[in-house]
């Protein structure tokens, strides 16, 4: 027994229209939609509180609004739950896209971004968690203070994880891997959207943040290339090339990683330069919107 709650931070939204026929096609479902008024910070969590208090079910999964998902999906994400050290359920995700740039953003996705997030629980990181597919009890919810002990901080995915760990429970990463659209992105969007992600963890974690570059293995393999040191300058590139294909074909199962896989090591000189943007500066884009971040990862008004 399941409930679907939609919202929108504008009643001029265009999906509401296609959530209204989404009513129609299923009206043995229960489908609604909150057209939310609040003016927090981080509109989108503003949104999640609301839809939170309307919520009829001790159970909540909170998704991005762009995920695609597999039949069986909801079962196998709710189930970990039974156990009762569990506080939150999240999973991995892999991408496809409408550009080049989308396609560039998409590789990166699975061959770097995964990895990490597989190697956080060996590494002593416990509180992870991607907007993907956020699943926890709504008591756990409340005991954090809800949805409005986050409206402050732009990275929510993350500060409801750190949070509900907090409460002495655990995240847990679930084998369900959905899938994200990237649209038709431009270089400057793909940049645009990787330094306001590296500064977002860079005031969520600092201390982690700062050896992010240890694992950009693509760019330790060109400084020894450029000393002319071949013997370490190719391993280090095939066991960078074996980590992405690992993880992005054999965990998340992308199409294409198998087609792109000679670019990995690439990717890693890119994300070195976005690392590197990212380690100054408080100001992001998000959604059009210029925000300005204060050293704990919150929003703050000019």
């Amino acid at each position: 027994d399941c409930e679907i709650l939609f919202g929108a931070g504008d009643p001029r939204d265009s999906a509401i229209a296609d959530i209204e026929r989404l009513q129609a096609e299923f009206p043995q479902r229960t489908i609604r939609l909150l057209v939310s008024e609040s003016r927090a910070p981080n509109r989108k969590t503003g949104v999640l509180a609301d839809l939170a208090r309307a919520a009829r079910h001790p159970v909540l999964l909170v998704t991005d609004s762009d995920i695609r998902v597999e039949p069986g999906y909801l079962r196998r994400i709710v189930r970990p739950l039974a156990c009762p050290e569990i506080g939150l359920v999240t999973c991995l995700y892999r991408a496809s896209a409408g550009s080049l740039p989308g396609h560039w953003e998409a590789l990166g996705i699975a061959t770097d971004f995964a990895p990490s997030v597989l190697v956080a629980p060996l590494a002593g990181v416990r509180e992870f968690g991607l907007g993907a597919t956020l699943v926890f009890r709504a008591a756990d919810l409340e005991r954090i203070g809800g949805f409005e002990a986050l409206a402050d901080y732009l990275a929510d995915d993350y500060q409801l994880a750190r949070h509900i760990t907090q409460l002495g429970k655990r995240a847990f990463l679930a084998k369900p891997v959905v899938e994200t659209f990237l649209g038709d992105q431009t270089w400057s969007s793909v940049w645009r959207h990787q330094v306001r992600w590296a500064r977002t963890i860079r005031v969520s974690r600092g201390d982690g943040y700062l050896g992010l570059p240890v694992t950009h293995a693509g760019v330790w393999a060109a400084v020894a290339a450029a000393f002319g040191l071949w013997w370490v300058a190719l391993p280090l590139a095939a066991l960078r090339i074996a980590a992405g294909l690992a993880a992005g074909w054999g965990v998340l199962r992308s199409p294409l990683v198998l087609r792109a896989w000679p670019l990995i090591p690439l990717w890693d000189l890119w994300a070195f330069a976005v690392w590197c943007a990212g380690l100054c500066g408080r100001t992001v884009e998000w959604r059009g919107v210029r925000l300005r971040l204060n050293r704990e990862g919150k929003i703050v008004s000019d």
